[in-house]
């Protein structure tokens, strides 16, 4: 019977309560319904919590993991209390973009890493670029007669991150292209430059 319980809940993509019957086996039920099923359900919850978040990890293709206890604040002059209040997503509700400006080595991807990541953390959708790959896609989106897909696709995320503006040359169109797309965004979607 239990063996085709727990293939009834895979079947039905219940994994948090098949994994929480798998774990009752051994022991007894509590006698009270109402106490097993409340169970069940919360289980079912944590499992669907922890797939979601790891989807939207995959979804906003970070390039390394980072976070804000990682950076070394003793070796630059960014401001801690004020990373650390930006890392409570309060700019995200209004869209307010963060600009990070500074040379080669100063932490400014390692801080929007942890901005990334902790804004996913609140359940917020989120996407990485590096500026020249996202100008080519831009490009090509283009030539393909696509034009405003990314657009649209980014306009549903809370957060877009892009890392390394200035960092390479791109073509004239590709700027006006980039240009273009965060005008788009602009008080929809916050920005992390």
């Amino acid at each position: 019977m239990s063996t085709e319980l727990l293939q009834s809940l895979r079947a039905l993509h219940l994994y948090g309560m098949a994994l929480a019957v798998e774990d009752w086996m051994d022991q007894r039920l509590p006698q009270d319904p109402e106490t097993w099923l409340g169970q069940l359900i919360a289980a079912e919850r944590q499992e669907r919590a922890n797939r979601s978040l790891l989807y939207q990890m995959r979804t906003a293709r970070f390039p390394a993991q980072r976070g804000l206890e990682d950076f070394d604040f003793t070796e630059s002059p960014v401001d801690q209390k004020a990373l650390q209040r930006l890392a409570e997503g309060h700019n995200l509700g209004a869209a307010h973009n963060i600009i990070f400006v500074g040379g080669t080595g100063t932490g400014k991807t390692h801080l929007a890493l942890a901005l990334g990541h902790a804004a996913i953390y609140q359940g917020h959708r989120v996407r990485w670029f590096n500026v020249v790959d996202l100008v080519n896609q831009l490009e090509q989106e283009k030539t393909r007669g696509q034009s405003g897909r990314l657009v649209k696709t980014l306009l549903n995320m809370n957060l877009v991150v892009l890392d390394e503006l200035g960092y390479l040359p791109f073509s004239e169109s590709g700027g006006a292209l980039l240009f273009h797309l965060i005008s788009k965004l602009y008080e929809h979607t916050a920005l992390i430059v």
